[in-house]
């Protein structure tokens, strides 16, 4: 029997060998609006060591070319195959008859059909034929539709590929696993590789068009899209060819992420000191797709507003979003493409790996952006908050069935990973880390690896106990909390260092209490961008003594916020940080840290939210966009939590309070000299300020959003969300009116974005339930479903119960169109992770037992955690909360 499955591709009946890949097209006009169907003839001629795949759905047929040898006799081939109906199947050995298949037995279930034959197939050489009938879908994975609009309007689709994990097989039939296709030639499809076209001479309305030969990939990294394109075109400093194909009439939009790209291909091969190994790389925008992009090697597939930015109309934060995931795609060449996972255990090297060097690539291209801070808000401490819950993964962590593997695409496999690689990097050195890097893509090049791949050659550079250390990290769920304590002895100060893991319940209580390996750096008020002491913590506990430093000095751990723990300080040693924050002695990335830690522990319950508040109002001079982001962040999910309580707009005026400042002395309008940083701030200071309904800011945001309708004077692109989230939040249906009129005359798909996100902000229960409805509608396009229902759902306790009751009565919709993928995932925690009430938790699991989504069985697990850790926080900590905001009010006497 010849199967699929984890185990290496040699212990199989049927195995790969080297191919030579010729892929041919022939194309015709056809209306893919109506095309539901495309049939498939599959070939495996292995007598001349190539084989055929010919696609038919009245747009296109193309053909893949690759080899196969049998090597132990069988009378069944077990293929992957989904949404897919075999017509017939022959085998014919070299030299030999034609065997025709006599049965197709299809496991729907674990996505597998047996081709069974009447007599063996003998050890050798010879020719599978698979003639099949697909489905052209439209659930943004496989082989599907993507609708888009001419410059004139008239609506058309493509057809586009999205196959990771485990969708090529819902395209055609294969061995659909990491370790398999690795070893065939399949070809992508792209204008770049055309080496032939010339008319088919048995049919005169197609035309015949050959691409080059490609390098082996596993079937997770084949693409083909066919439609209409623009493109812009250049080449990087090392002659590579770079195109960005984007929607007709479009191709200027497609400059930066073209710019980003000609940077970062040379960025990567003098880093890895290995050369890009394709001649070209084409970067293309798809209407309807489901990830924010998709690194199929040389044809990357990218969401508009992931690719394209208008000179004139798209805001900074949309050129930064470009700037990472191009980045992050660009590193996948390398580290996923040439070097592949042997399997999708260890998915967090590709995604945890490109989700840290992508900060390192636009940090390299973009200085100004400060992006390394960014980091710590946008990943770091995102995946601290998931990895805290009792119901989260390992790193590392088995996976069987297909359902599985679309769980681990989370923070966990992306952010995490990318964390505990910046600290390794530290922890190594860059000089060794490259050095071992380097040393691990030439040993696995065209091949598959493992983690402990990885650690080795890691090792054999630096000398340092990598495997060791970094087990502890990637095989085991969680992360340490450091309680750091302290003792002036003489001229010396004596530090006692403990660690436990850290739950978002608590310390954790059971009796064997997992430990880890941990780098820890401390620095101290002397010199705080620079390391006094390294050490490796290895045990429990640890005593240090930091030599000659006087009593008036203070002394912090981890600085740079590298170490993936959490921190409590003793009150003294605060203490001793709240100067060093007012007067930002301290760096940026700490004075984040700090108050991010702090933020934390109070959730746990180990400190007090009055704490946390006291700590916050530090702030008052910060000038850092990343520090408020974190604040604003921080502020928004306490405001979230006391929106079940009676006093939740006594948290509004201490927002109101605490940005009032910053609101005043950014003001509305960009000055001279500010640059990327200062975009980003004002529009997160006014749009706290508005939703919180700071008067003034209320005002000036309808005045602007009045003239910006009435064409007087447009809205700058970095200004528009904060205005328009200001006057959803106080406008009434004449607001909600002029929005989805916007939004619909809107030619830009970062502005129709942009509406999206705020149109929850409506407060009227009315108006909310349009919002829900309108997500729903061909208006919106799939993909951004999600973010209009999770909009709603974040923006209001009201908000919070519709979207909930409209997700329950839709479910069977919903379910339908994002089942097998991360976005069901995402719908589901946006839409309940808010509540805060034990019961809600009750009703949560109890609607998802009777409606099974396997590919988000974890999600619906954090989530119910997430709300019973909520309604314990409120019943903790809401009456000392609603104490002290009541006291701020009271003058001083």
């Amino acid at each position: 029997e010849i199967v699929c499955g984890a185990r290496p591709l040699l212990d199989r009946s049927l195995i790969f060998q080297k191919m030579v890949c010729v892929a041919s097209v022939w194309c015709m006009q056809a209306d893919l609006s109506r095309s539901k169907h495309y049939s498939m003839v599959y070939f495996g001629k292995m007598n001349n060591c190539h084989s055929l795949l010919a696609i038919r759905y009245g747009y296109c047929y193309s053909l893949f070319c690759f080899c196969l040898q049998v090597t132990q006799g069988t009378n069944q081939i077990v293929m992957n195959c989904a949404d897919i109906d075999i017509i017939t199947a022959s085998f014919a050995p070299d030299g030999g008859e034609e065997i025709n298949a006599t049965g197709f037995n299809y496991q729907n279930e674990d996505e597998k059909v047996t081709l069974s034959f009447p007599s063996a197939l003998q050890k050798g050489s010879g020719t599978l034929k698979i003639d099949f009938v697909g489905e052209l879908n439209d659930k943004m994975k496989g082989f599907y539709r993507s609708k888009y609009a001419t410059p004139s309007g008239e609506i058309r689709h493509a057809a586009v590929t999205q196959f990771e994990a485990t969708d090529a097989r819902h395209a055609f039939p294969c061995w659909d696993e990491p370790l398999y296709f690795l070893l065939s030639f399949m070809a992508l499809f792209s204008i770049q590789n055309v080496i032939d076209r010339k008319p088919y001479p048995e049919d005169d309305s197609l035309v015949e068009v050959k691409f080059a030969t490609t390098p082996i990939m596993s079937t997770y990294l084949v693409a083909f899209v066919i439609g209409e394109y623009d493109f812009v075109e250049s080449q990087s400093s090392d002659g590579v060819t770079v195109r960005v194909y984007t929607p007709l009439g479009k191709a200027e939009q497609g400059k930066f992420a073209l710019e980003v790209a000609t940077k970062t291909l040379p960025f990567y091969k003098d880093y890895f000191n290995v050369p890009y190994p394709l001649p070209k790389i084409d970067l293309i925008a798809i209407a309807d797709f489901a990830a924010g992009a998709m690194e199929n090697w040389g044809l990357v597939t990218y969401r508009e507003t992931a690719l394209l930015i208008d000179p004139r109309n798209s805001c900074a934060s949309s050129r930064q979003w470009v700037a990472l995931v191009v980045g992050h795609e660009l590193a996948h060449q390398w580290f996923g493409n040439l070097v592949t996972m042997e399997w999708w255990t260890h998915l967090w090297l590709n995604e945890g790996f490109a989700s840290w060097i992508e900060y390192l690539c636009v940090d390299h291209c973009f200085p100004e952006y400060d992006i390394w801070t960014q980091f710590v808000s946008a990943d770091y401490t995102r995946a601290l908050d998931l990895d805290a819950l009792d119901n989260s993964h390992p790193i590392e962590v088995n996976v069987g069935h297909p359902s599985e593997v679309d769980e681990i695409f989370d923070a966990i496999s992306y952010s995490k990973g990318a964390s505990v690689i910046r600290m390794l990097h530290n922890y190594i050195g860059d000089e060794d880390f490259r050095k071992g890097m380097n040393t691990y893509l030439l040993k696995f090049q065209h091949k598959n690896a493992s983690t402990e791949d990885l650690w080795d050659c890691l090792e054999q550079a630096s000398g340092k106990p990598i495997a060791a250390v970094m087990s502890s990290w990637t095989k085991q769920m969680g992360f340490p909390i450091i309680v750091v304590d302290q003792e002036q002895q003489g001229d010396d100060r004596a530090l006692k260092i403990s660690q436990k893991k850290f739950c978002a319940s608590g310390p954790h209580n059971g009796e064997e209490c997992p430990t880890w390996m941990v780098p820890i750096s401390i620095c101290t008020s002397e010199d705080p961008s620079c390391s006094k002491m390294n050490v490796l913590m290895e045990h429990p506990e640890i005593n240090i003594t930091i030599p000659s430093l006087s009593p008036n000095k203070w002394v912090k751990l981890n600085p740079g916020t590298v170490g993936f723990y959490r921190i409590q300080y003793s009150s003294a040693m605060l203490d001793s940080f709240l100067p060093g924050i007012r007067d930002l002695t301290l760096l940026p990335v700490d004075r984040l840290g700090l108050q991010n830690d702090l933020f934390s522990l109070s959730r746990a319950g180990m400190i007090s939210t009055i704490e946390v508040l006291k700590v916050m109002e530090a702030f008052v001079n910060e000038p850092n966009y990343t520090v408020w982001s974190d604040l604003s962040c921080n502020l928004g999910v306490l405001s979230s939590l006391l929106s079940h309580t009676d006093f939740h707009d006594d948290i509004q005026e201490f927002i109101i309070d605490l940005f009032t400042p910053i609101g005043l002395k950014l003001g509305w309008d960009s000055k001279p000299g500010e640059g990327h940083l200062d975009a980003l701030l004002r529009g997160l200071v006014l749009g706290k300020l508005g939703k919180a309904g700071h008067k003034a800011t209320l005002e000036e945001a309808r005045r602007r959003f009045k003239e910006h309708v009435e064409g007087k004077q447009i809205l700058s692109a970095d200004l528009r969300s904060p205005v328009y989230l200001t006057v959803l939040k106080h406008g009434d249906s004449s607001v909600l009116d002029t929005m989805l009129k916007l939004h619909k005359q809107a030619d830009m798909q970062e502005e129709k974005n942009r509406i999206e996100r705020v149109l929850g902000a409506i407060s009227a229960p009315e108006l909310i339930q349009r919002v829900l409805n309108f997500a729903l509608s061909d208006e919106v396009r799939p993909q951004d479903t999600v973010s209009v229902i999770g909009g709603v759902a974040g923006s209001s306790k009201q908000g919070r119960k519709a979207a909930w009751k409209f997700v329950k009565d839709n479910w069977e919709e919903l379910h339908n169109r994002y089942q097998g993928g991360f976005l069901i995932s995402r719908l589901i925690k946006l839409t309940v992770d808010g509540f805060a009430i034990d019961k809600m938790a009750t009703e949560v699991k109890s609607f998802f037992e009777s409606h099974p989504a396997p590919a988000a069985e974890r999600t619906v697990q954090q989530c119910c955690e997430n709300i019973l850790l909520n309604a314990a926080w409120l019943k903790r900590d809401a009456d000392d909360i609603h104490q002290y905001l009541l006291q701020r009010k009271v003058p001083p006497v």
